[in-house]
C-alpha cells in the first residue's frame, strides 16, 4: 500500500499521493492523487486498483538506464506502422520505450533536416510526449527540476559517445 507524500506512476502521470479517503465512494478506499506539473488536476484511484500505480524509479536505476541508452535500439518498422509503432511503445510505458520512441524520432526528423525538410509533426508530437514522460520520472529520481535532468542526461549519453 502507498502513502501519503508518496511520488508514484499512474498510467503516464508522475503524481504525489495527497490523501487516501477511507470509505470514500461505494466503501471503498481511495488514493488522491495529483500530477506533479499540474496540481488542478485531481485523480481518484480505488486502492484496490492500485495495480496500475508503481514507484518512481530509484536514483540508481535511473543511471542504469542512462548506462544503457546508447544500446536500446530504434524502431525498425515501415512508414505506415511507425505511428502504430509509438503509440504501442508509450502505452506499455516503460522508460526503455520512452528512450526507443525518443531515439527514433529525433534520429529521423534529424534526417530530413539534413535533407532540408521540415521535421515530421508526428515524431516532433511522440517526441515531445515521451520526453516529458522520461525526464519528467527522472527528475524526481535525481532531485532535479526537468531542464537540468533532460541536460544531464544528454551530457551523459554525449559522454559515453566519446569514451
Amino acid at each position: 500500500m502507498y502513502n501519503v507524500g508518496d511520488v508514484v506512476v499512474y498510467k503516464k502521470d508522475v503524481c504525489k499521493i495527497k490523501e487516501i479517503k477511507k470509505n470514500y465512494f461505494f466503501d471503498h478506499d481511495y488514493y488522491i492523487m495529483h500530477p506533479i506539473d499540474d496540481d488542478s488536476l485531481t485523480i481518484n484511484v480505488p486502492v484496490e486498483h492500485s495495480s496500475d500505480m508503481r514507484y518512481v524509479i530509484s536514483k540508481e536505476e535511473g543511471e542504469k538506464l542512462i548506462a544503457v541508452i546508447l544500446s536500446i535500439e530504434v524502431i525498425e518498422t515501415n512508414e505506415n506502422d511507425i505511428e502504430y509503432e509509438y503509440k504501442k511503445l508509450l502505452q506499455e510505458g516503460s522508460l526503455e520505450n520512452l528512450v526507443k520512441v525518443i531515439k527514433t524520432t529525433y534520429l529521423r526528423n534529424q534526417e530530413r533536416l539534413s535533407q532540408n525538410k521540415k521535421i515530421g509533426q508526428k515524431d516532433d508530437s511522440y517526441f515531445q510526449k515521451a520526453e516529458k514522460r522520461l525526464y519528467q520520472e527522472l527528475s524526481i529520481s535525481f532531485q532535479m527540476s526537468f531542464d537540468d535532468t533532460k541536460q544531464y542526461v544528454i551530457d551523459s549519453v554525449s559522454e559515453q559517445m566519446v569514451s
